[in-house]
């Protein structure tokens, strides 16, 4: 977690760090993808998780769902950030809370578990 005041430059913190680490790459072994969602802008639970449809009995991804799929597919050296760049907010983090366990694993109301590989990062 960065933690600092409003303009203390956490963003540009965490976006020098990955930008030396990707220059520093041989054959992409350091570098770090960036996958950055502002929290506060997102509708809590649904549209950060997923969400079932009572009236089709579909479900639908949440953006950040989505993300960790899309970093878990990527088998390779290379570094995957996410990054939930905005200020912490006691009701995001408390469902972040339940979904998310002690063993890097994203479980969703679909019955679903995402493992995190051992290149993901989730900062806040």
């Amino acid at each position: 977690m960065l933690v600092g005041p409003t303009g203390g430059g956490k963003t540009v913190v965490y976006r020098t760090l990955s930008s030396a680490m990707t220059s520093l790459a041989k054959e992409g072994q350091f570098k770090v993808h960036l996958h950055v969602l502002n929290p506060k802008s997102i509708k809590i639970p649904s549209q950060l998780y997923g969400d079932y449809n009572e009236a089709t009995h579909e479900w639908s991804d949440g953006i950040l769902a989505y993300t960790v799929r899309e970093c878990v597919k990527d088998q390779s050296v290379e570094k995957h950030w996410i990054v939930f760049d905005g200020p912490v907010d006691s009701l995001w983090i408390e469902s972040m809370n339940t979904v998310l366990d002690d063993n890097k694993k994203l479980c969703l109301n679909s019955g679903q578990i995402l493992t995190l590989t051992p290149q993901m990062t989730m900062m806040f």
